[in-house]
């Protein structure tokens, strides 16, 4: 599909991060966009930033019903919609052994039945149409998860099998799937954790601003493209962990150190 002036594009966890240079980057192509995330305060401002008219929709996408009325009300303000981008997530890091139950069910239910409850959402008014495309945006978590991200990953594994099976469950419909897995982004995923980090990560500020893989998202979109890997060792390791799990450890060791394979065999 096409994306321009014209286009009416909802993105969720649009208040920073990758979901802010989403947001941008469809304004900057004319789209409209429902930009949708918890605070509505930091997205409102951020709606008012980008040129255009936008729709900021503050909601939680873990509450099903909140979501089902963002996206009404996006649709009743527009007219419609022709693309979605389920991007909001949390992460919270640390041994599995040590994890606060409500942190692992807070990534559960925001990554994952966040991802849910939007494609959910929006799929009946793009089915209806016969048009649209859907994004749902990983992690490289999804293709191997390191230690000390257990649950993270596992909610990003979940996204990969559901639009892995969507997008085929779509052919012939209309509508289109693209699956997003970044790597390593200068977010602010884990501020609130900076100083308990695994040694493998290397997020933060020295990693690669989400702008380019924004534009590579809406670029595959354009071309109706299954996946998008960014930066490019994200689609290696899937590669190599996908063949064997073992050579994958012993490449994550070289360029990460043991704590991202602690385990040898």
């Amino acid at each position: 599909m096409d994306i321009g002036p014209g286009t009416r594009a909802l993105v969720t966890g649009a208040s920073r991060g990758i979901g802010a240079a989403l947001a941008e980057a469809l304004a900057a192509r004319g789209a409209t966009v429902g930009l949708a995330a918890r605070s509505e305060e930091e997205l409102r401002a951020r709606a008012d930033r980008l040129p255009g008219r936008h729709h900021a929709l503050p909601c939680d996408v873990g509450d099903r019903e909140r979501v089902v009325a963002a996206v009404e009300r996006f649709v009743s303000e527009t007219g419609g919609l022709e693309l979605a981008i389920a991007n909001a997530g949390v992460a919270s890091y640390g041994p599995f052994a040590e994890q606060d139950p409500d942190e692992f069910e807070r990534m559960t239910r925001i990554n994952w039945l966040g991802t849910v409850h939007t494609v959910s959402a929006v799929l009946p008014y793009m089915l209806e149409r016969a048009k649209g495309h859907i994004v749902v945006v990983s992690s490289a978590s999804g293709l191997r998860t390191f230690p000390g991200a257990a649950v993270y990953g596992a909610t990003k594994a979940a996204q990969r099998g559901f639009a892995e099976a969507l997008r085929h469950e779509l052919s012939g419909s209309g509508v289109s799937l693209t699956l997003a897995f970044p790597g390593e982004m200068a977010t602010h995923l884990h501020d609130h954790e900076k100083e308990t980090l695994p040694g493998w990560y290397r997020g933060g500020a020295q990693a690669p601003p989400p702008t380019e893989l924004a534009q590579r998202i809406l670029s595959a979109v354009q071309r109706d493209r299954r996946h998008v890997h960014h930066p490019p060792i994200v689609r290696l390791l899937g590669a190599v962990h996908g063949v064997s799990p073992r050579v994958a450890d012993l490449l994550l060791r070289r360029l990460r150190g043991a704590s991202a394979a602690p385990r040898a065999d």
